[in-house]
C-alpha cells in the first residue's frame, strides 16, 4: 500500500517528467488491450474538486459523502493542502472502487487522470497547458492519434479552464498556507486545513455548476483566513503582554 506521504496533489510526489511536451497537432502511439489493467493496483488517482463534484453529481450524492466512501484523504507532504485520492480496494488488489469487471462504473464523470491516460497534464503557474506521453505496460492493439483529437475524443478541452482555474488556485494557496504555517499555533493550523477541505472539496452543490462555486468558495475562505490570523495576532499580543508583566 502506499503511504500518504507519497502522494501530493500532482501524483507522485518524487515523479520528474522525463518526456518532452507534446504539440496538439502531434500524433502519438500506444497499444490497448481495453483490459482493464490501467485501472488495477492503482493508488495514486488524485481528485481534483472538479473531479470530485462530477462523481458526487454522477452518483447523486453529497461530495462529502462521495469522498468519505470512495477515497483516502490527507495533507499534501510537499504542497501542505488537502489531498483526495480514490480508494484502492484492498480485497480486490488495490483496484480503484469504481472498476466493475473490466468497465469503469462512473465512466462518464471519470477523473481527469483517467480520461487523459496514457497522456498526462501539466499547467503552469501561468496557467499555460502541455500534454505528455505517460509509459504503458499493456500490449495488444495500438492506436494512434493526434493529441488534439484524442483530448477531445474524452471532452477534456470542456473542461480545460476549470482545470486550469483548479491548478492556479492551489499553486496560490501553496505559497498562503506555507507563510501561514510558520504563524500558526496547531489549534488554528488545524482551523485552516477544515476551511481548506471545504473551500476545495465539500463546499458543493451537485445541482449547480463548479467554477461558479469555487469562485465563492475563494472568497469565504480567503475571508476565514484572515479570521483565523487576526485571532492569532491577537493571542500573540496578549502573550507579549504577559511576558512584559513578568518581566517587570
Amino acid at each position: 500500500m502506499l503511504k500518504q506521504s507519497q502522494i501530493d496533489l500532482c501524483g507522485w510526489v518524487d515523479f520528474t517528467r522525463e518526456v518532452p511536451l507534446l504539440g496538439r497537432d502531434e500524433a502519438f502511439s500506444f497499444a490497448c488491450a481495453g483490459c482493464g489493467d490501467c485501472c488495477r493496483g492503482r493508488e495514486d488517482i488524485v481528485l481534483s474538486g472538479f473531479d470530485l463534484w462530477r462523481i458526487a453529481a454522477r452518483l447523486r450524492l453529497p461530495t462529502r459523502t462521495v469522498a468519505r466512501a470512495f477515497c483516502k484523504a490527507s495533507i499534501g507532504q510537499v504542497s501542505r493542502l488537502p489531498v483526495l485520492r480514490l480508494a484502492p480496494v484492498r480485497e480486490e488488489g488495490n483496484n480503484c472502487p469504481f472498476l466493475t469487471e473490466d468497465h469503469c462504473a462512473i465512466h462518464e464523470a471519470e477523473p481527469l487522470v483517467c480520461a487523459l491516460y496514457p497522456l498526462a497534464q501539466e499547467i503552469t503557474r501561468e496557467g499555460e497547458v502541455g500534454y505528455f506521453l505517460q509509459p504503458t505496460r499493456c500490449g495488444g492493439q495500438v492506436f494512434e492519434a493526434k493529441v488534439g483529437d484524442y483530448l477531445a475524443r474524452y471532452d477534456v478541452p470542456a473542461r480545460e479552464a476549470t482545470d486550469v482555474r483548479w491548478a492556479q488556485t492551489c499553486l496560490a494557496l501553496e505559497d498562503r498556507v506555507e507563510a501561514l504555517e510558520a504563524l500558526f499555533e496547531p489549534v488554528f493550523l488545524r482551523r485552516m486545513q477544515q476551511k481548506l477541505w471545504q473551500a476545495l472539496y465539500y463546499q458543493y452543490e451537485i445541482t449547480q455548476p463548479f467554477l461558479p462555486q469555487l469562485e465563492k468558495n475563494l472568497v469565504w475562505l480567503e475571508a476565514e483566513l484572515e479570521k483565523l490570523s487576526a485571532l492569532q495576532r491577537r493571542r500573540n499580543a496578549r502573550f507579549d503582554e504577559s511576558i512584559e508583566k513578568i518581566e517587570r
